[in-house]
């Protein structure tokens, strides 16, 4: 699978459109899921549906999956950098935070990508990227407002988010580092099974699965389209794009995302929104430009 960026065409703009209300509703999803049922519950469902759903596309259109351990070993510490971590870390913080604040909070991970892979000697930090990061950590600080070191659950929840974000940016460099040989459908798939495997002893350590089956219409239904829609489908719909127009293209999404989960949390969660919330993410909107970088050699050339 090609993975280099060739343009975007209106074709590969829909995808995208289409990915960030898919990511961005797992916020919403999420959120009514878990005003009745446990997040350790709630990401065991996430993963396994999808785990399942995976494992039969990549069974059809890949074969069967790699059987060795050192495979295993490589998609075990994705998953617990990319699922297990991030995955609950969300839902837990989405007890104390809105939806739609949580999905900003999220949208720093690019933030945190480039200084994880900067410390390990895996990118430089150049001046637009330090650039960047000076301004999304200035967007996080406008979103928390005044006491941003008063702990109290909104602090609490938008540290769990950041603590979501900041695993997602090792992700990153575990991926490049473990996972380049993979195909990028096997990787997601190995990493929901081993997603699987981890939270099902955590979740009945510490909650029941079956509370699944006594939780009310509306929080399954949730749970299951957090599972389909924006577990697997999603990620048939990211290596599509990657496929069509490259990975650098891809990652367009994670500026979108917060525009359909606010709005989704808003109109249907009637989550209030603030103007400091529009701001703190118009800032780090603005970062994640500067960092990706297209848009500032387009309007200064060399």
């Amino acid at each position: 699978m090609s993975t280099r960026d060739t343009g975007m065409d209106l074709q590969s703009w829909s995808l995208l459109v289409f990915l960030s209300i898919l990511w961005g509703g797992s916020f919403y999803f999420a959120g009514v899921a878990v005003k009745e049922m446990s997040p350790l519950v709630i990401v065991l469902a996430r993963v396994a549906i999808a785990a399942v759903v995976l494992a039969a596309v990549h069974f059809v259109l890949l074969g069967p999956l790699p059987r060795d351990a050192g495979s295993w070993r490589a998609l075990f510490g994705m998953a617990v950098l990319n699922n297990v971590i991030p995955f609950t870390c969300i839902v837990f913080g989405q007890t104390l935070i809105a939806s739609g604040l949580a999905s900003v909070i999220n949208a720093t991970t690019p933030l945190f990508g480039i200084v994880v892979l900067a410390w390990f000697g895996q990118e430089a930090l150049t001046l637009r990227r330090s650039l960047g990061l000076a301004i999304g950590i200035a967007g996080i600080v406008v979103l928390k407002g005044s006491g941003m070191f008063q702990l109290g659950n909104q602090t609490l929840g938008i540290l769990l988010c950041l603590s979501a974000a900041i695993s997602y940016g090792f992700a990153g460099l575990w991926a490049k580092r473990h996972l380049a040989r993979f195909p990028v459908l096997t990787a997601a798939t190995g990493q929901l099974i081993c997603s699987t495997c981890i939270m099902l002893p955590m979740a009945t350590a510490f909650d029941s699965p079956l509370a699944l089956a006594a939780a009310p219409a509306s929080a399954l239904w949730s749970v299951l389209a957090l599972a389909l829609l924006s577990t697997a489908l999603a990620y048939i719909v990211f290596f599509r794009i990657i496929a069509r127009a490259g990975a650098g293209n891809v990652m367009l999404v994670t500026m979108m995302i917060p525009v359909s989960a606010i709005m989704l949390g808003h109109f249907l969660l009637k989550e209030a929104l603030h103007v400091r919330e529009i701001v703190g993410a118009l800032i780090i909107a603005a970062a994640l430009l500067i960092i990706d970088g297209r848009l500032v050699h387009r309007l200064w050339p060399r």
